[in-house]
């Protein structure tokens, strides 16, 4: 956070003012629905198990093999 006098007198003072209260004030009171959250997470949770059993074993293995290699490129 910005360190002003109490009474800022340039209008770019005044404005890093307004947006420090603005961020500190978003910081402190989060704008997400817990029930919103929760369904998002549910989602989330069972989206790969769901997906793994659509899929066939031979696909299973190509997608494991490409994220084998991509992961190893890396490290080269």
């Amino acid at each position: 956070m910005h360190k002003h006098s109490s009474t800022p007198k340039d209008e770019n003072q005044i404005a890093i003012s307004i947006l420090d209260q603005i961020t500190q004030s978003t910081r402190q009171n989060p704008t997400k629905n817990p029930a919103v959250v929760s369904l998002g997470r549910l989602g989330g949770l069972k989206g790969g198990k769901a997906r793994a059993k659509k899929l066939s074993s031979k696909r299973r293995k190509e997608i494991a093999v490409k994220a084998a290699e991509t992961r190893w490129k890396k490290n080269s």
